[in-house]
């Protein structure tokens, strides 16, 4: 492929991340949501695996997700079936999903239902298990996992549901904007768009509270609990944005990042769907009060979306606070955001960094830039433990094997870049 050629196809990648408008249109369940979802399949992060292969805080995770959907009566039987494929586990993406951690997804669970306005495609999040650090996306399910599941989808998602039809949908790409203007970088900080996201749904709480007062109560408590409610909002909007920007022939720019227990893994807009993988990328943490580095595990994770899109760690000169969640220090995230304009393609039209002097995020990972400079994504994710649960936050840095076989498979599908 000639260089004209490969730079138009980037181009038109990037035009479209920047072009898609994202909009909350409802709140359902995955069976009803998502096509492709049946009630014995259980939706997990990363590059998908036998499930065999599934260890540790994901497998877990899986199973646990069996137990809460009544697919098995016990973790043996739960295991039995999967092995025998009568549950069928499945990667989130081949969906249209994004996971956060493990990234259970399960045939009741509500779901955010995203579409890209400009593009008409749609993507999918589940909820914020709220504030607890034992969740099942983190690779734990005991009966305090499943009372919160539960309170989630029969006491908060309903209400939300109502409040976002009645609204008539929510655009999340202005609270997105505004956010990043606020110190929030939409990953591992996500407090200014979590108020604002509420503040678009008080019109609707309003009509609402006259019948349902103590639901709309409760919904909102979910919603302000801490902030972290935005997060799988940002998510699914990242993956509708990133949807729009994948199957461009010809294009070199990253669509998609997940791991899974095993290995990390890029899409790539001119590959099709085939998952590069890689070993697991190193880590930076600031781990919680009594846990040490010992402890860190890895069982998925797909909110990297984001960092696709130039958010997360693309952003992070737009978050400072996030000094005292995942460490580090100012002229730190600063030098890190400016060298990641080396690898993407360009600077993104509507997410801009107040302290850059409204410079546009660094946004369309280009692996053949990565190559060329030797410099991998930086990422922000929160982190796991070995017993389960998240242990702190930090920052991650790719490794470049993924990187490597991703350009090895572009020259031979076009010929070099």
């Amino acid at each position: 492929m000639s260089e004209t050629r490969h730079a138009a196809a980037n181009a038109e990648t990037f035009r479209r991340f920047c072009a898609s408008e994202p909009v909350l249109e409802d709140v359902r369940p995955a069976l009803e949501a998502m096509p492709g979802m049946t009630r014995e399949t259980i939706l997990t992060s990363g590059p998908p695996l036998p499930w065999r292969e599934y260890t540790g805080g994901q497998r877990a995770a899986i199973i646990g997700g069996a137990l809460f959907e009544g697919l098995a009566k016990n973790a043996a039987e739960a295991e039995a079936k999967l092995d025998s494929a009568e549950i069928r586990v499945r990667g989130c993406h081949d969906l249209g999903a994004v996971g956060s951690l493990a990234g259970i997804y399960t045939a009741s669970m509500p779901v955010f239902v995203v579409r890209n306005k400009t593009f008409g495609n749609v993507g999918f999040c589940n909820f914020y298990e709220g504030t607890n650090p034992r969740r099942l996306n983190y690779g734990v399910y005991d009966d305090g996992v499943r009372d919160r599941l539960l309170y989630v989808q029969e006491t908060v998602a309903p209400v939300l549901s109502e409040a976002v039809r009645a609204a008539g949908g929510i655009p999340l790409k202005p609270i997105m904007k505004r956010a990043l203007h606020m110190s929030d970088e939409l990953h591992s900080r996500n407090t200014a768009a979590s108020l604002l996201f509420l503040r678009e749904l008080f019109p609707s709480f309003l009509a609402l509270a006259g019948s349902k007062r103590v639901a709309v109560e409760k919904a909102v408590a979910a919603l302000t609990e801490d902030h972290y409610f935005f997060l799988r909002l940002s998510m699914a909007a990242a993956k509708a944005t990133a949807d729009a920007g994948h199957g461009i022939e010809g294009s070199s720019v990253v669509s998609a990042m997940g791991f899974s227990c095993k290995e990390f893994g890029i899409r790539v807009s001119g590959l099709g769907d085939a998952w590069f993988t890689g070993p697991h990328p190193t880590v930076q943490a600031k781990l919680f009060d009594g846990h040490t580095e010992d402890e860190i595990s890895w069982m998925g994770g797909e909110s990297i979306i984001a960092e696709t899109i130039g958010l997360g760690g693309f952003a992070q000169a737009a978050a400072f606070p996030l000094q005292a969640y995942q460490g580090g220090d100012p002229q730190a995230m600063v030098e890190r955001n400016l060298a990641l304009y080396k690898i993407t393609v360009g600077e993104n039209t509507d997410f801009h960094i107040p302290f850059l002097k409204y410079r546009g995020t660094p946004t369309g990972i280009d692996i053949c830039k990565v190559m060329e400079n030797g410099i991998t994504p930086a990422m922000n994710i929160g982190i796991a433990g070995r017993d389960g649960g998240q242990i702190g936050a930090g920052i991650v840095r790719a490794h470049a094997a993924c990187f490597v076989r991703a350009q090895n498979a572009y020259k031979k599908k076009y010929g070099g870049a």
